[in-house]
């Protein structure tokens, strides 16, 4: 049975659930409710089953609950229900006779108690509306406490996943930025680095761990140190993404995951970047005419199939003055506006070339607010993104 009124339209709407098998109370409820001038929508049911139902379909925003139903007695019903709406306010509806019930029940996690035959309208409109905002106020505390630990712990994540880039001499401008699949997710595992190594020459990685969540993170942090080490270690091309993919395998514990990388080193001595793709896509440069994709060898992800290793290494001539973009797939597997519902590669050009030249920070900001605006939040996966600016000429002068 439903019932609502309608108040003023100024006053809040309180969409109740009354538990109550005694058809008398459940009138005297109905009846006081009335009584009180607000505006309610009343659902009653008389088993915790049935209340069951009707708070899985639909917001509650408080259940007024006795204590004796035909399917659970005392306070278990009250832990049920908090269980089942752990952000919906409970009130409980005790007998004359029951003189702990109420406190008990509160102590199980009920918001306040009634006291049947000893209950008139103002009362319970009073009771009603402080125990919904008493439930209101834990949620919003709940949240915001939520919101605190994941920004500490993507603060920690962020000092595995995109430590500062340990440059000496390099004249190289380092842009990065790594942004969660969601508003207030914690990062996954996606990872980059930028190291300048003892030979002088600048070795960057960036690479996507398969999968989201917890794991995926913790092997990202993994990978991404395990590189930094075997870098400054003299491991260079093939032998580091051996050596790379051995750590993946010993570390994911048994799990199905993978991961793609690119790794990059850049001579600026030679005017040359080194390429080897494991299962990742190739990074785009930017010179004074345009954006375009580098055409480089193509190998298999890490962890996919042990043993294989079949990188190769692809030289790629640098400009004098120019970029390099590397990137994870989440800035171009998001939606768009085109035929193939996707943005790809095409697109990202397409957003690249529309940009005015600009400082690189804020040309990759603005790259990633456009990508995101035409995603619409359809598809969630983290960004990565390493932009290598560099300009050989200045960096010859005296």
């Amino acid at each position: 049975m439903t019932n609502a009124t309608e108040g003023s339209p100024d006053e809040p709407l309180y969409r109740i659930l009354l538990v109550e098998d005694d058809e008398g109370d459940a009138l005297l409820v109905e009846e006081l409710l009335h009584d009180t001038g607000m505006r309610f929508e009343l659902t009653t049911r008389t088993t915790l089953a049935e209340a069951r139902v009707e708070l899985a379909a639909h917001r509650i925003d408080c259940v007024l609950l006795d204590l004796h139903l035909p399917d659970i007695w005392g306070v278990d019903a009250v832990a049920t229900v908090r269980d089942l709406a752990p952000h919906t306010a409970v009130i409980v509806l005790t007998g004359l006779s029951e003189a702990q019930a109420g406190t008990e029940a509160m102590a199980a996690g009920a918001q306040d108690f009634l006291v049947k035959g000893k209950v008139d309208a103002d009362l319970l409109h009073r009771t009603i509306r402080y125990a919904v905002y008493r439930s209101q106020t834990e949620q919003a505390a709940a949240e915001a406490q939520a919101t605190r630990l994941r920004t500490e712990e993507n603060a920690r994540l962020e000092r595995g996943l995109l430590p500062r880039p340990l440059l000496d001499t390099s004249t190289v401008t380092v842009t990065t930025r790594y942004l969660p699949s969601a508003e207030h997710a914690l990062l996954g595992g996606d990872f980059l680095d930028v190291v300048e190594g003892d030979d002088g020459l600048l070795h960057a990685v960036i690479g996507d761990v398969s999968g989201h969540g917890p794991d995926a993170a913790a092997l990202g942090v993994c990978l991404r140190i395990a590189w930094r080490t075997l870098i400054l270690g003299g491991h260079r091309g093939t032998d580091l993404l051996h050596l790379m993919e051995r750590i993946l395998i010993a570390e994911r514990a048994g799990l199905p995951m993978f991961a793609t990388c690119t790794l990059l080193t850049l001579d600026e001595a030679t005017a040359t970047a080194t390429v080897h793709l494991a299962g990742h896509h190739e990074p785009l440069l930017t010179t004074a005419e345009d954006t375009r994709e580098v055409a480089a060898a193509h190998g298999i992800a890490l962890g996919f199939a042990p043993r294989l290793r079949n990188w190769t290494a692809t030289v790629i001539p640098l400009p004098e003055a120019g970029a390099l973009t590397l990137y994870t797939d989440g800035l171009t597997e998001g939606h768009d506006h085109t035929p193939t519902g996707r943005l790809e590669v095409e697109g990202l050009l397409g957003l690249i070339d529309r940009r005015p030249p600009a400082d690189p920070a804020a040309h990759v900001d603005r790259l990633i607010k456009e990508a995101r605006a035409l995603n619409a939040g359809r598809h969630t996966d983290d960004i990565a993104i390493l932009r290598l600016d560099w300009n050989f000429r200045q960096s010859r002068r005296p």
